[in-house]
């Protein structure tokens, strides 16, 4: 199924459905879009005010287990954007998904929608742009979503990126970036003979759920026989940098050349000896020393951490959610507390690498 909106290989939605994360039920809607039921605690997305009244309201402990509700989604976790299918018309998709979904579950979630995304076709950003405004149109409430960030490759080195941002962020990246010289970096192509071995990808799953362990957010547990996929497919066109120190592996970086760009899906990492070699600071610097050697014209960083992200030098491009309660007085007392679970704020004064 050709997505618009892809900045991965489709394999990676094939392999999510096929493999779907720990407690989720997937299929597609007739068009093709994937979906998914989870379960979700409507808090997960709230801001830091609101979830703390709500935390401390009484009896919290007892009744807190009514907020968590298996929900609807449209679209897919290891998808940058909502793949929608390329020659799908936004009016019917939306359609669709009311047919489809509209009375099924209390809480129905379209995410992870681009907004004019510098990343995408015109014609993909304006499919997505009516696709959001034909949901909106029949009830859906528009949220802002976590930002991607990205970088565009136009510089000629490290030095030449790292002049852009201020002295002391300057400063503080080269500091990090010594721990290089400590490291042993391999590429390994998806699909090499190493990922044959089930004690090689119960390692690589080993640092994954490391990550997942210390994560402020916890939505999907992608699952062992997924990784597996991912990294025994060699037609994907992936590519592992295995990060080594004195013979161990201490992190791991998935990566995919796509439609010209490195975009960046996942990572491993041991604590904690990731965090004193600075690894996500010399792994950030890695990838975009491959982008440009290869003549590549963005490195797409995912969702996560956009506050380090933008203190490392991405820019940043906004998504967002459709969000349809069933229930329309749950629906419009939604619409008025909607700005209490809009995005994560991006500013990178505070964040660091």
């Amino acid at each position: 199924m050709p997505y618009s909106t892809a900045l991965e290989p489709d394999a990676l939605v094939g392999h999510f459905l096929a493999h779907p994360p720990r407690g989720f039920s997937v299929g597609c809607t007739a068009s093709g879009l994937p979906s998914f039921l989870a379960p979700f605690d409507l808090l997960t997305t709230a801001d830091d005010a609101l979830r703390r009244r709500v935390c401390h309201l009484p009896f919290y402990a007892r009744w807190g287990r009514l907020l968590r509700w298996r929900t609807r989604f449209v679209g897919c976790t290891v998808s940058e954007y909502a793949p929608l299918p390329a020659q799908a018309s936004p009016e019917a998709l939306a359609r669709e998904l009311l047919d489809a979904y509209g009375r099924e579950r209390a809480l129905l979630i379209v995410k992870d929608l681009p907004q004019d995304s510098p990343l995408l076709e015109p014609a993909a950003n304006a499919q997505a742009d009516a696709f959001a405004t034909a949901l909106a149109a029949r009830g859906f409430v528009l949220l802002e979503g976590m930002p991607l960030a990205w970088v565009p490759i136009d510089f000629a080195s490290t030095d030449d990126y790292l002049a852009r941002l201020p002295a002391a962020r300057r400063k503080d990246i080269r500091r990090k970036l010594r721990a290089r010289a400590n490291l042993d970096v391999e590429a390994l192509p998806t699909g090499a003979p190493c990922f044959a071995d089930a004690e090689v990808i119960a390692q690589y799953y080993a640092l994954y759920l490391n990550v997942h362990a210390q994560s402020t957010i916890h939505f999907d547990l992608l699952e062992q026989a997924f990784f597996a996929r991912l990294l025994q497919d060699a037609a994907s066109g992936g590519l592992v940098f295995a990060y080594r120190h004195g013979g161990r592996l201490i992190g791991w970086n998935l990566c995919y050349v796509h439609a010209g760009k490195l975009v960046d899906k996942f990572v491993g990492f041991a604590y904690p000896d990731a965090r004193e070699h600075n690894l996500y600071a010399v792994s950030w610097m890695h990838n975009l020393d491959y982008a440009r050697t290869h003549g590549l014209s963005h490195y797409v960083a995912g969702w996560t951490d956009p506050q380090v992200k933008a203190y490392l030098g991405a820019q940043l491009s906004l998504t967002r959610h459709a969000v349809y309660l069933r229930n329309p007085l749950l629906r419009a007392l939604f619409r008025r507390l909607a700005r209490h679970f809009q995005g994560e704020a991006t500013s990178p004064a505070e964040a660091r690498a």
